[in-house]
């Protein structure tokens, strides 16, 4: 029995071995050759940090960076409001004229291919364009309502899906108590549902600021973002100065992860720590009036 378990442990940890490997091991080849001095990527000859002094002079990679931020947190901020609506109206609106329509446009830039949503946004804005000067010259504006549209499918379904474990109860409590639905909405379900807000928050930014192929249909000449200027670079030939840019997006993450990770584990230590006392409290009680009883 032993040898059975000692078994499946080393079993459970070449697996996980293996899997960390095949993911993270590029990623820490190309973290180590961003501080190669070389300018030939796969040639290590020693450690510099010159390409991240080339990085923040290249005024080009900073405006795309710029401006691929900008759309990133519009983009993000508007999907959450759409999504927060769309996900209310799905589910305290029980039933609805036109709901299976709704669901299905709502839902369906999740499934659609990238290339026929790029191409079916460029051809509105060229259409557009002819009606409306600003839309001729597909810009930052495109990019965003590019943008907006297919994210907000995503933080639809991600709050939808926290808005039907809530419980009805504690809005009925709160309206019964004399707040109106506004009140209600901002002091009772927004709070509830915030970790689904937040989540759906964070997978817009990093859709739209991963986003290649439909920007590329709808960028104009002077609305470079990030992705774009990186695809280009590499097909030109691969330059050290991206790998110093992977690396600090990636410490960015990587601290930004942890520092939810850990305020996460805090508020839950808090939590169990407030149940503890109230446990004890209770009990406490309970042997306060079991011995004044006897």
């Amino acid at each position: 029995m032993q040898e059975s378990k000692r078994s499946a442990a080393i079993a459970r940890w070449v697996i996980l071995g293996i899997t960390l490997t095949f993911l993270y091991l590029p990623i820490l080849t190309l973290m180590v050759y961003s501080f190669n001095e070389s300018k030939m990527v796969t040639v290590w000859t020693e450690f510099s940090l010159k390409w991240y002094a080339a990085l923040f002079s290249d005024s080009a990679i900073i405006r795309a960076l710029g401006i691929s931020l900008t759309i990133a947190v519009l983009s993000s901020a508007a999907a959450v409001v759409i999504g927060t609506l769309a996900a209310f109206a799905l589910v305290r609106i029980r039933s609805f004229p036109g709901e299976s329509a709704f669901v299905l446009f709502m839902t369906a830039p999740m499934v659609l291919p990238e290339v026929v949503t790029g191409l079916a946004l460029l051809l509105l804005f060229v259409t557009l364009g002819d009606l409306i000067p600003i839309f001729g010259d597909r810009g930052m504006l495109t990019i965003w309502i590019a943008h907006v549209t297919f994210c907000s499918a995503y933080t639809t379904v991600v709050i939808r899906s926290r808005l039907v474990e809530l419980d009805v109860s504690i809005e009925e409590a709160a309206m019964d108590l004399g707040a109106g639905p506004i009140k209600v909405f901002f002091a009772v379900i927004l709070p509830a549902i915030m970790p689904a807000e937040v989540a759906a928050a964070l997978l817009s930014f990093t859709m739209s600021m991963d986003d290649l192929v439909i920007t590329s249909f709808i960028a104009g000449p002077d609305s470079t973002t990030l992705p774009m200027l990186i695809f280009s670079s590499v097909r030109r030939g691969l330059s050290p100065e991206i790998n110093a840019l992977a690396t600090i997006i990636i410490m960015v993450a990587a601290i930004g992860t942890f520092c939810a990770w850990l305020s996460m584990t805090r508020r839950q230590r808090r939590r169990e720590a407030d149940e503890r006392k109230a446990n004890q409290e209770k009990m406490a009680e309970l042997a306060l009036s079991h011995a004044r009883n006897h």
